[in-house]
């Protein structure tokens, strides 16, 4: 991944990017699905609230053999990768309030994730062999917008 994926005014928007973040893609995927278009605020609260174990995130393409949860159907609560991604999100944050901008009246538009590299990993099993034990990491790019 060289760069971000979309163009921005860098006068009304904030960036920041998450390299080799040791979460899950498929996770990564969902929440990134469930904050896109919301207000900052509210996907601070959002996350927050997965990390709590209040609000479970909406599971649209990988909920095979998942349960319903009250209010969003089938669904989980990836607490390792909602945290990553509220750090990114709060790094971004702190870049507009660097750069001048209102980080009270910005939103999502654009939040993305992409599978980094894999770190190579054995477990030692049985009578001298092994099996692999790989780590998925992933790239996480968010571009906040200040709202009209």
């Amino acid at each position: 991944m060289a760069g971000y994926t979309m163009e921005s005014d860098p006068d009304t928007s904030a960036k920041a990017i998450g390299r080799d973040l040791p979460i899950s893609p498929k996770f990564s995927r969902e929440i990134c699905g469930m904050i896109r278009g919301m207000k900052v605020e509210e996907a601070v609260n959002a996350l927050g609230d997965v990390i709590s174990l209040r609000k479970a995130v909406p599971l649209k393409r990988y909920n095979k053999r998942v349960s319903h949860k009250k209010g969003t159907g089938p669904g989980r609560y990836p607490v390792k990768a909602a945290e990553a991604i509220l750090s990114v999100i709060e790094s971004a944050v702190s870049n507009a309030e660097y750069k001048g901008l209102d980080a009270d009246n910005m939103f999502v538009s654009t939040i993305s994730a992409s599978r980094g590299q894999t770190m190579h990993g054995r477990m030692p099993r049985a009578h001298g062999r092994a099996t692999q034990w790989n780590q998925e990491t992933v790239n996480l790019e968010v571009i906040l917008e200040e709202a009209e």
